[in-house]
């Protein structure tokens, strides 16, 4: 019976940890939809706005807003000498202002 018990209960835990969506979306460039270039940076760091940990923002017509759909570490180390904590980017953006929030689409740094 204790065999059974620990088969069932390896077999849940297995199903719930493949069940989890490990998939991030891809940005993709939409040509048809307008190209912002932006100051990205590190919000809380740089931005000095409200936040408890290290997230990704731009400065989009003359006022700061957190970014949904890509993050810091997702284009290098934040906290290195030149990541997002340390430096401001310029970058390429396409999406658009939902709440008080940016969700992006398309995301390209300017070298």
């Amino acid at each position: 019976m204790k065999k059974i018990l620990f088969c069932l209960m390896a077999l849940f835990l297995f199903t719930a940890a493949i069940a989890q969506d490990n998939s991030k979306k891809k940005l993709v460039f939409n040509p048809k939809n307008p190209v912002y270039e932006v100051a990205a940076t590190c919000g809380t760091c740089m931005f000095k706005m409200e936040g408890k940990d290290c997230l990704l923002a731009i400065k989009f017509n003359g006022k700061n807003y957190f970014v949904d759909g890509t993050g810091l570490d997702d284009h290098g180390d934040a906290h290195d000498k030149e990541g997002f904590c340390n430096a401001i980017k310029k970058a390429k953006v396409q999406g658009s202002v939902v709440g008080e929030r940016f969700l992006v689409t398309y995301f390209e740094l300017i070298k």
